[in-house]
């Protein structure tokens, strides 16, 4: 049976560094010290920038087939770690083990994909010679690596958020300095256990467990190439002080769902994925559907089977197989969502489904008639809540939708191919997901948002684009 260790190294220029046991991680669910991880200071931040620094030209020149093997090696130990790898989700983030088991799965093809796209960048011919003075001129460009990378992950998808940012930039020959969140550390840890195995150059890669402030570092350094950071709203003060350098951003959202009057499936399978959307792993999630506008011609009846649904989702421990609802990461979280439900009940909205707080353990809960002006309706609830609300014309749904600070992803559900087009067309958002939820994510597509939902795309090529710029080659034939 797999189990932690007690305790973990950060990775320093590819090498384990077993500097201190400062860093506790601790169960999710029971709240027990579970391991012990290394703490990385400003100083062990600084030398695996400089690291990294020293490793642009080796890594760029490191050949795209030996990117791909150090790829699929992940791959294979992934697999032969499969179950190590959930059970530390389960254990750090509180994510039920069937969700660990599927991230873990995740984790596998996002290496896989960017071991096939290791050997895809590719560049283009130029048709210079387009008036009398450029006849005889040839043009080529190719893709290069940017260089240093700095990646900055979030709680809620220990694995496959690193893999997002680590994969790629492998794939591109980046060297990379990343900063996993310090209450999930471990599955990034197992990540870099794994690549400290392959042949990387010296200093391509480093994993460093470290405080906020001694990672300023990684926003800052003028030697840092790239900036990609998944998490909140202080996205965008990183991006400020980053200066010079790319900025990828990925802030999150209050993802909207529209039940169009023919949903295009049956009621039954469109409430089953509104459940998946909202409540999976306790709605800590970007693209949970936190807003569902239903037709009014089969507003009461979803209403009704939703309610019904919700209510019977069962939390407890992540570790037994029949949970669905498992802790928040942390009681202040879970407070908070339950502070923003009071709010909104104080101002008109109604309870359809939820329970009392436990700890960090909060109850799946549905409203209605949520104002428009509550916290739970404007920003990101990031727990497991959602509400319904009616709407009788199309077009008023997807004002309903815009009506956001966010825009990250949406869901449609509808048998209308113009409704469908309609939506495309005017949502203002990242992607939109017809037939199912905006929760709907495959690991090689671009992933990103708008307006306060970041910046770039992630998804393996679109990732691999901003971790390479483009070079042009002029040549005159004489």
């Amino acid at each position: 049976m797999a189990t932690l260790k007690k305790t973990y190294p950060y990775y320093l220029a590819n090498k384990a560094v077993a500097a201190n046991t400062d860093l506790e991680v601790f169960d999710k669910y029971n709240g027990k010290r579970v391991t012990r991880v290394a703490m990385a200071d400003a100083r062990a931040v600084g030398k695996a920038i400089t690291a990294a620094y020293k490793a642009r030209e080796t890594m760029a020149a490191f050949p795209p087939s030996a990117r791909r093997k150090v790829l699929e090696h992940c791959v294979r130990r992934f697999e032969e770690r499969h179950e190590e790898l959930a059970l530390a989700l389960c254990i750090e983030a509180g994510k039920p083990i069937a969700d660990a088991r599927g991230e873990v799965t995740r984790l596998i093809d996002t290496f896989r994909i960017a071991a096939g796209e290791a050997t895809r960048i590719g560049g283009e011919v130029l048709e210079l010679q387009i008036s009398e003075r450029t006849v005889g001129y040839r043009g080529m460009v190719k893709r290069v690596p940017v260089g240093v990378c700095s990646l900055i992950t979030p709680f809620n998808f220990p694995l496959n958020l690193v893999a997002h940012k680590v994969a790629p930039a492998i794939a591109a020959g980046c060297p990379f300095v990343l900063k996993p969140a310090l209450k999930t550390p471990i599955g990034a840890l197992i990540i870099a256990e794994i690549l400290a195995e392959t042949d990387l150059p010296k200093g391509a890669f480093s994993v460093v467990t470290c405080s906020n402030d001694d990672a300023s570092q990684l926003v800052e350094d003028e030697r840092i190439a790239l900036l990609s950071f998944t998490g909140g709203l202080i996205g965008w003060d990183l991006k400020a002080r980053a200066g010079r350098k790319k900025v990828v951003l990925e802030l999150g959202g209050n993802a909207a769902c529209i039940v169009d009057a023919d949903p295009g499936v049956g009621l039954d399978e469109v409430v089953k994925r509104l459940v998946s959307g909202s409540y999976y792993q306790s709605g800590q999630s970007c693209i949970g559907v936190q807003r569902i506008y239903a037709h009014v011609d089969i507003h009461d009846a979803l209403r009704r089977k939703l309610k019904a649904a919700v209510g019977k989702l069962r939390m407890g421990d992540p570790r037994d197989e029949k949970t669905f609802i498992g802790p928040m990461i942390d009681e202040d979280a879970a407070k908070r969502v339950e502070g923003w439900i009071a709010k909104a009940r104080k101002a008109g909205a109604k309870k359809l489904a939820g329970g009392e707080r436990e700890g960090n353990m909060l109850p799946a809960w549905l409203l209605e008639k949520v104002p428009h002006d509550t916290d739970l309706y404007r920003q990101e609830a990031f727990g497991p809540v959602a509400f319904i609300e009616p709407f009788e014309d199309f077009d008023d749904a997807l004002a309903a939708v815009n009506d956001s600070e966010f825009g990250l992803q949406a869901g449609v559900f509808t048998a209308r191919l113009d409704h469908a087009m309609r939506a495309w067309d005017r949502l203002d958002v990242g992607g939109v997901v017809v037939g199912d939820i905006p929760s709907f994510r495959v690991d090689n597509m671009p992933y990103g948002g708008v307006k306060a939902s970041g910046l770039g795309r992630e998804g393996l090529r679109y990732a691999i684009e901003d971790m390479t710029e483009q070079r042009l080659l002029v040549i005159r034939d004489r």
